[in-house]
């Protein structure tokens, strides 16, 4: 409730909240042993109470099929009400999504038919045609998965049609509890793991947080499936306490230490060991050395960081006692490693590996720069088909089968991994999977389509997004890491044409459209072939013309990307005009 008190001398506005404006959600936590529900109880002796027993009529078949009776469990809220179900693998989401959907009513395809129909008809457009089947058979009746397996703009519909209730079952992996905002009324977790990692409390809390959202829903609930042998271990998960917060520092020193300490020296807000020290005493890490420094003290650890820095040729300067003021400075290194927000363990060897491609770089095709791209930190998930890679090896020309060799990893050793043989010459696995993944990176800038290269390699789609997705980010970071070494300038015009190819990732003549807010790819194809093929076309079009010409187009949408359109065409002028006014300016100093 909003009051105004008005004086002569001032007006303040006063935010009065009460009990009817405050939606109090009920949130309870269950566990199921076998057909037995129990309330958790924090006051009863065991941690949980008697609640009831499943009321549902199970025949054989479906016992067997069921034995968690999670079909009971869903539809005593389905569809009337939203319902979560949290599994431990990826392969459990799907798994679960479609054997729920064996046992559901016929009566269930009706609830909103026309709007899932429709979310089907868009999976296929993101798909290009493709449809993963498993959800062409799960969404009739209104029940989907939702994992790292999809792509972004796959996980974002299935997103929007369950907030709209178009969906009410989702089965779903520990990852979006953590990142979507889906509330629901009854959350079921699975089984108490994540992956084969027992649940921490944390995560348990953070899943069944889902259930019962305020100001979306009154009320909500948890049921957690357990399993007899694992009874004890869930009475000490619900009535343990959440675990300490812990700065991740030092585990993560390359990432987390050594880069903080080579930023803080690049941008000047510490100079000298002293200055360094006084900084972390007032991190996380400062407030916690106590707790989690016992073989070294905060001041050791910061002066063995530094030197590490030194070593490396990221930092200049003389390390003494922590209240040394000798004064530390970036090398022209350890400047392009924070400018180009790269990982301090992997920078000299990216510098190494950008010196040798100034000696041959291939520029046949965009696979020796894709090489350059692919992130070091993809690599260790990367395990390698070795007939899918040799059979992508022999599909190269002989140019590119020439990056392979300089990069380290010959024809000889695809093709004994291939065939099985034993393998006496030591090659760097690093190189190997960097290279497999390039490969892939390779044949989505060639057919631009996520489904057809999943296959391809046997990947899953959100896998192969999201190495798309990760390598554009770093080839932007090496582009700002050359752009500071005067040596690589032969690298920035090539790196910003790559990382254009790789965010977009369609072909070159659709990159303008797909510059504009909200056009996608298939919307891009579309405007393509329309005749709308650059900005200028686009920024000049009729909105309503623009309705009539392109398919599925709403009104709103025409005159959003009209507008994007002029607004994008209006800053690449001005900048033009920048640039000229900048060559026509009289010199100050003219003789």
């Amino acid at each position: 409730m909003l009051e105004t008190c008005k004086s002569s001398c001032k007006q303040s506005t006063i935010l009065k909240i009460s009990d009817r404006y405050v939606h109090k959600v009920e949130l309870k936590e269950y566990i199921k042993i076998r057909d037995t529900i129990y309330e958790v109880d924090s006051k009863a002796e065991n941690g949980f109470t008697f609640s009831r027993l499943l009321n549902f009529k199970y025949s054989s078949s479906l016992e067997k099929a069921d034995p968690d009776h999670i079909v009971a469990l869903v539809t005593e809220v389905i569809p009337k009400y939203s319902c979560l179900i949290f599994c431990p693998t990826k392969k459990n989401c799907e798994n679960v999504a479609t054997m729920v959907c064996k046992y559901l009513n016929k009566e269930f395809r009706a609830h909103r038919e026309k709007e899932k129909q429709d979310l089907i008809k868009n999976l296929k457009d993101i798909g290009n045609g493709s449809i993963c089947p498993v959800l062409r058979q799960t969404i009739p009746f209104g029940v989907a998965y939702h994992h790292s397996g999809l792509t972004n703009d796959e996980r974002k519909s299935i997103e929007e049609a369950y907030s709209r209730g178009v969906l009410c079952l989702l089965a779903c992996t520990a990852t979006l509890a953590a990142g979507v905002n889906l509330p629901a009324r009854r959350v079921i977790l699975r089984a108490p793991y994540v992956a084969s990692e027992f649940l921490k409390k944390n995560q348990y809390k953070q899943m069944i947080g889902r259930a019962g959202r305020a100001g979306i829903d009154n009320a909500g609930e948890s049921i957690l499936v357990v399993q007899e042998k694992d009874k004890h271990l869930v009475r000490d998960l619900i009535t343990s306490p959440l675990e300490n917060c812990y700065s991740n520092l030092l585990p993560e020193i390359t990432k987390g230490m050594q880069y903080l300490l080579l930023s803080l020296v690049g941008l000047k807000i510490a100079v000298t060991q002293e200055e360094v020290y006084s900084f972390m005493c007032h991190t996380l890490l400062g407030v916690q050395q106590q707790l989690l420094l016992k073989e070294k003290s905060l001041s050791e650890i910061v002066r063995d960081e530094l030197e590490n820095l030194i070593e490396k040729g990221l930092l200049k300067g003389k390390i003494m006692d922590q209240n040394s003021k000798s004064t530390l400075t970036v090398t022209l290194l350890g400047k392009a490693t924070y400018k180009g927000s790269i990982d301090v363990s992997y920078c000299n060897l990216l510098y190494k590996e950008l010196r040798k491609g100034l000696e041959g770089l291939v520029l046949e095709s965009s696979l020796h720069l894709l090489y350059l791209a692919t992130p070091y930190d993809m690599v260790s998930n990367c395990s390698p088909d070795w007939m899918i890679y040799l059979r992508q090896f022999n599909q190269l020309s002989s140019a590119e089968q020439k990056v392979a060799d300089m990069v380290g990893v010959p024809e000889s050793f695809i093709a004994k991994k291939a065939s099985g043989q034993a393998i006496r010459k030591n090659v760097d696995s690093t190189a190997v999977n960097r290279l497999y993944l390039s490969f892939v990176l390779y044949a989505l800038l060639k057919e631009t389509n996520v489904w057809s290269v999943s296959e391809k390699f046997n990947m899953s789609r959100g896998y192969v997004q999201n190495l798309l997705t990760s390598a554009a980010s770093f080839a932007s970071c090496i582009l700002h890491f050359c752009e500071e070494l005067e040596e690589f300038w032969v690298y920035k015009a090539l790196l910003t044409e790559l990382t254009k190819r790789l965010t977009y990732c369609v072909k070159t003549e659709l990159i303008p459209l797909m510059e504009v807010a909200g056009v996608l790819e298939a919307r891009a194809k579309q405007l393509y072939n329309a005749g709308y093929k650059t900005l200028a076309h686009l920024a000049n079009a009729n909105p309503e013309t623009l309705v009539k010409t392109i398919e599925h187009l709403s009104r709103r949408q025409a005159k959003q990307m009209v507008s994007s359109a002029k607004m994008l065409l209006s800053e690449k002028a001005e900048a033009l005009q920048e640039e000229v006014e900048e060559l026509l300016k009289v010199p100050t100093d003219i003789p």
